[in-house]
């Protein structure tokens, strides 16, 4: 028999997105008899804390790992628990551990789990990197190994490349032909593979900028939930790892390469040298100790339901601006879901930390105006594309269409680039910035901001509007 709950909101997932949803929908609860219910997986989840804004859209935020507990002083029910169906019709979701919870309103932030290889499924020598527990994993395998297979091109693989010290070679496998194509262009990664090729793990940590943004914090769980799923990593998740050999070569090497996929994985007898051999699309073959497949997420969705939800054409819940979905009362957030509503030109989706944060946000907003009788616009948000990140040690702030996305290669490109320090380009269409990327501390994060969102014309200016000697902040902040 069930025990049964009820609540007016119920949102499941302890991550940015879910944490972020509940936290908004208590601020704005205007009925103390409203109860707020998450459902989260593990005893910690990820919150939100110390947000700057930058501009009228761009922020940077820490990410901390807090007991989901403390968020009872918001009045916010928590449940440890995992969802196992949910019966829309009558309003109600069945967890794992036998619970039935009545709700009023639902909103699914369950984000993404890894996308391993598909060569890779059964080897326990290859190791998916999405969350604390993975991450952990891989502290244990690199103290006994010395040659390291890294699949991927998007943010954990490039951070992790960099930052690990002390094995004596890294093979950086990729699909496209250059590094970091997730985020940046071919003149950036020239600009961060200099980084790469030059890095010295003796001096490196003088040499580490100083970040203004505060640091992800994370506490790795004591093992007793080792089968739950944690929530993904958030900013800077390679400074509160010790992803270091001890004892091992101080410097080792890293082979990048690029245009190439794994065909197959072979395992190797025991009495050899390594356990595993990669056998490449360029038919090259690496034997190694271990694989670290980084090759993005897909969204963890697919419950038992008794209707079908409309999904996008990445697997995510199909979403409108509400993050409301094809189901009456059920939203989504986050990674979970697709953004299948007509967005604006300089908006677009991916699976970050800084979108889940929106999404939450967006989704309690709604909840809480339909739960009033309210009717409400759409988060300024999602006006333009915004993230901040670090790569390669250095800060990089993405803004609109900073890679020409949606302009169907009809614009042209302004660069500047001083080795390493800085590296920025403007995208531009017919004199209009409609893009940026930014690296480096170059302090034109709020100005290009305005300029994307004011869509000043500035054909006048030419290629003087990057010329190191004028500060263009002073004329258009």
């Amino acid at each position: 028999m069930c025990d049964e709950l009820a609540c007016t909101f119920l949102v499941v997932g302890g991550g940015i997105a879910g944490v972020t949803c509940a936290e908004t929908l208590a601020v704005l609860r205007t009925n103390p008899s409203d109860r707020i219910l998450l459902i989260t997986e593990s005893s910690l989840v990820k919150a939100v804390t110390n947000l700057v804004s930058l501009g009228k859209l761009l922020t940077r935020f820490d990410v901390e790992e807090r007991d989901a507990s403390d968020l009872a002083a918001n009045n916010i029910g928590i449940l440890q628990d995992r969802l196992e169906s949910i019966v829309t019709k009558e309003h109600f979701v069945k967890t794992e551990n036998g619970k039935q919870i009545k709700y009023r309103y639902l909103c699914l932030c369950t984000g993404a789990r890894p996308n391993i290889i598909e060569k890779a499924h059964g080897s326990e020598h290859v190791l998916g990197i999405r969350d604390t527990e993975s991450v952990a994993e891989l502290q244990k395998r690199i103290s006994t190994a010395s040659r390291l297979v890294v699949v991927g091109n998007g943010g954990i693989a490039s951070e992790l490349v960099y930052e690990m010290e002390g094995m004596e070679e890294i093979h950086w496998v990729i699909k496209d032909p250059y590094i970091s194509s997730t985020f940046v262009d071919s003149g950036a990664a020239t600009f961060f593979q200099e980084r790469l090729s030059h890095k010295n793990p003796s001096t490196d940590e003088e040499k580490k900028p100083l970040y203004k943004r505060m640091r992800y914090t994370e506490h790795v769980d004591d093992g007793t939930n080792s089968s739950k799923r944690g929530a993904a990593l958030g900013p800077d998740w390679h400074h509160a790892f010790d992803i270091k050999k001890h004892g091992g070569h101080v410097k080792g090497s890293v082979s990048i390469h690029h245009s190439a996929e794994v065909a197959s994985i072979e395992e190797l007898p025991v009495d050899g040298k390594f356990p595993l051999a990669v056998h490449l699309t360029d038919s090259n073959v690496i034997e190694c100790d271990f694989v670290v497949s980084a090759t993005g997420v897909v969204p963890a969705v697919g419950w038992p339901c008794d209707q079908s939800f409309k999904l996008g054409p990445d697997g995510g819940l199909f979403v409108d601006w509400h993050m409301g979905t094809s189901v009456e009362d059920v939203y989504a957030a986050g990674d979970a879901c697709y953004a299948g509503w007509d967005r604006a030109s300089h908006w677009f989706q991916m699976r970050l930390w800084t979108q889940a944060r929106q999404m939450g946000a967006m989704a309690a907003r709604s909840m809480a105006a339909k739960r009033d009788g309210e009717q409400i616009y759409q988060d300024f948000c999602f006006e333009m594309f915004n993230h901040v990140t670090t790569l390669f040690g250095y800060q990089v702030v993405l803004l609109g269409c900073y890679n020409g996305q949606g302009l169907n290669d009809k614009y042209e490109v302004l660069l500047r680039m001083t080795p390493g320090l800085e590296y920025v380009k403007f995208v531009l269409v017919e004199g209009r910035l409609q893009g940026a990327l930014l690296v480096g501390e170059t302090g034109l994060e709020e100005t290009c901001e305005n300029l994307i969102l004011n869509q000043l014309d500035l054909s006048s200016y030419g290629e003087d509007l990057l010329d190191p000697n004028i500060d263009i902040e002073d004329y258009f902040d």
